[in-house]
């Protein structure tokens, strides 16, 4: 599991990606202060990793604390210049639920259908608290930003959502043309 690394991106003035067959990179954080501790293991880290690298994707894996940690994390995967960063975790209604609130300020612009999406998916699998999740999906800077919630069947919830729109989001960021 690796933390966000600056890379090189090739980029114009407005930051859009220069080069369309540039590797997509993904980052995936895993919200969870009992992972982090190492007094649970990480169960949607792993999820969220093989569909990407499946996918083509070159991918790092973080676990943090929920809270500050989750915000500083995510500030270096933008700044890095990641194509995609995917957290799951921290975004229900415990006190310690903390996600969405490290995720608001770093987006330019919000997506909220996107986020419906997964909570709508995740109600029609049959999990009817899929409703409280909190999670955010948005863009910042030249990166999408989903939160998915920290179970390994809302991951693969949100994996199904991400599978139908993203290779179009990730055009569109990279400033890539609408398929004619």
């Amino acid at each position: 599991m690796t933390a966000p690394q600056e890379a090189p991106v090739p980029a114009d003035a407005d930051g859009a990606r220069t080069d369309p067959a540039a590797p997509r990179r993904a980052f995936v954080l895993v919200a969870s202060t009992r992972a982090a501790s190492g007094a649970a293991e990480d169960r949607t880290g792993p999820v969220l990793h093989d569909w990407l690298t499946d996918a083509g994707w070159a991918c790092d894996v973080q676990v943090v604390a929920d809270g500050e940690p989750v915000g500083a994390a995510l500030q270096g995967a933008v700044i890095a210049g990641y194509d995609l960063v995917v957290t799951t975790g921290g975004t229900g209604i415990s006190p310690t639920d903390a996600t969405p609130e490290m995720t608001a300020p770093l987006l330019d612009r919000e997506l909220p259908g996107l986020a419906d999406a997964v909570r709508r998916r995740g109600a029609d699998a049959g999990t009817p608290t899929a409703v409280l999740s909190r999670g955010l999906a948005g863009v910042a800077g030249r990166t999408l930003v989903v939160n998915l919630p920290g179970s390994p069947g809302a991951v693969r919830d949100g994996i199904a959502v991400l599978d139908e729109v993203l290779p179009h989001a990730i055009a569109q960021l990279r400033g890539e043309d609408h398929p004619r």
